[in-house]
């Protein structure tokens, strides 16, 4: 900032006070700076420097980890370049292998099953007409790594230690004219046009009201 007078030929010279406050500002920074240093708790400042140290240290190490990861990601895709994935249609399981049909290769293709894979379930594959996804890479033999489900299937078979069913609101089980509803409230509807129930030992019905007709 500047300061001056009227123009002309005796106007009073510009005089600058930006150099003036600045060694002001400097000359009170420093003299604060001094005076905390002095009263500080020696403590204090060497515990404040010791975390100091251990931030610095943590937000160094992502950057050298990041750069490395950037290194090894390199190294990796180039390694990819040798894998590919097709997809194929499994004719017969026998234990952990299974007999492929690739499109373009006259002869079947024997494959192994990635650990993960279920033996059962590429069965079902093959009963229901599905595909699988293998994976092939240089110097290993042909790995089914996943199912492909090509079409509804005419029955659908779960089978697990344990199924579970849950809907937020509702649940439906419906065939034609047969159907039974869940509802979120706890209500349970069973609604067919004949309804049969049996048991070979005790039939129970518990409940404040039973109602028949």
């Amino acid at each position: 900032m500047e300061m001056g007078g009227a123009r002309g030929d005796d106007a009073t010279p510009s005089v600058s006070y930006v150099p003036d406050m600045q060694q002001d500002a400097e000359a009170m920074l420093a003299e604060a700076l001094e005076k905390g240093a002095q009263e500080a708790d020696p403590d204090e400042v060497a515990d404040a420097d010791a975390r100091l140290d251990e931030l610095m240290n943590q937000v160094a190490e992502p950057a050298d980890e990041s750069r490395t990861s950037a290194r090894d990601g390199t190294v990796a895709t180039e390694q990819l370049t040798a894998v590919s994935m097709r997809t194929a249609t499994p004719l017969l399981v026998t234990g952990r292998t299974v007999a492929l049909n690739v499109r373009g290769i006259a002869d079947e293709v024997v494959a192994e099953l990635e650990p993960g894979v279920s033996p059962e379930l590429v069965s079902m594959a093959v009963r229901n007409g599905d595909a699988v996804v293998v994976e092939y890479a240089a110097n290993a033999p042909p790995l089914v790594v996943g199912i492909l489900q090509r079409r509804i299937p005419e029955t659908l078979h779960l089978k697990a230690d344990k199924v579970h069913i849950e809907g937020e609101s509702e649940v439906l089980v419906r065939s034609s004219q047969g159907a039974l509803r869940i509802r979120q409230d706890g209500d349970v509807e069973l609604a067919g046009r004949r309804l049969s129930a049996m048991s070979r030992g005790l039939f129970r019905l518990v409940g404040r009201v039973l109602r028949l007709n």
